[in-house]
């Protein structure tokens, strides 16, 4: 099936979404149980230490400048994962989906370089968080917070981020199950929001 980016946003509608196999590219579509996400609220944790971090200034966020560019860098190899689920197909369709204006790219920068950023994909009050990258201590932590205050601002009610890792575990974030991922999903859906 040639996967075309009206199908790609159906699915995040219906709470699927894809990843290639690091060997075949082959895609594959997802919906986890139970499901992770990172709360719009109070319970979003942000250390001292990073607070410190952003109060400093050390960085220049941008948004949407350079999302072809921050799906690459998330799909290089590190340390925790040598090879990736980001094949070429996925950042054409993203890519694609970005140009239509449903993904976005939250991006750090510092003397001018792109040194962090994480990018998603937004439908209604939905965000839902895809990968991110960084090659300076705190890169994708700070752009992390960054987006998690644009979404409040803009009234987000659902930030997805599909599966648990310890580092966004220290942010907060929590696995729910799938039935009341696609409740709160549906619920999302009937916002009328831009990012």
């Amino acid at each position: 099936m040639v996967i075309t980016p009206r199908i790609l946003l159906n699915a995040y509608c219906q709470g699927i979404f894809p990843m290639a196999d690091a060997d075949d590219e082959q895609i594959y579509w997802y919906d986890p149980d139970p499901r992770a996400v990172l709360p719009l609220d109070d319970k979003f944790h942000v250390s001292r230490r990073l607070q410190r971090t952003i109060r400093r200034g050390n960085f220049d966020i941008r948004v949407d400048t350079q999302f072809r560019q921050v799906m690459r860098l998330c799909a290089e190899p590190s340390p925790e994962r040598e090879r990736t689920w980001i094949s070429d197909e996925i950042i054409q369709l993203y890519y694609s989906l970005h140009k239509s204006g449903y993904a976005h790219s939250v991006e750090t920068w510092q003397d001018g370089e792109l040194v962090g950023g994480l990018y998603g994909v937004s439908v209604g009050g939905l965000f839902a968080g895809e990968s991110m990258f960084s090659r300076v201590t705190d890169g994708s932590k700070v752009a992390l917070v960054y987006l998690v205050e644009h979404l409040r601002a803009k009234g987000f009610v659902l930030l997805d981020i599909q599966f648990m890792t310890s580092h966004l575990k220290r942010f907060g974030a929590m696995n729910i199950p799938r039935l009341k991922y696609h409740q709160r999903l549906a619920d999302a859906l009937t916002k009328d929001i831009t990012f």
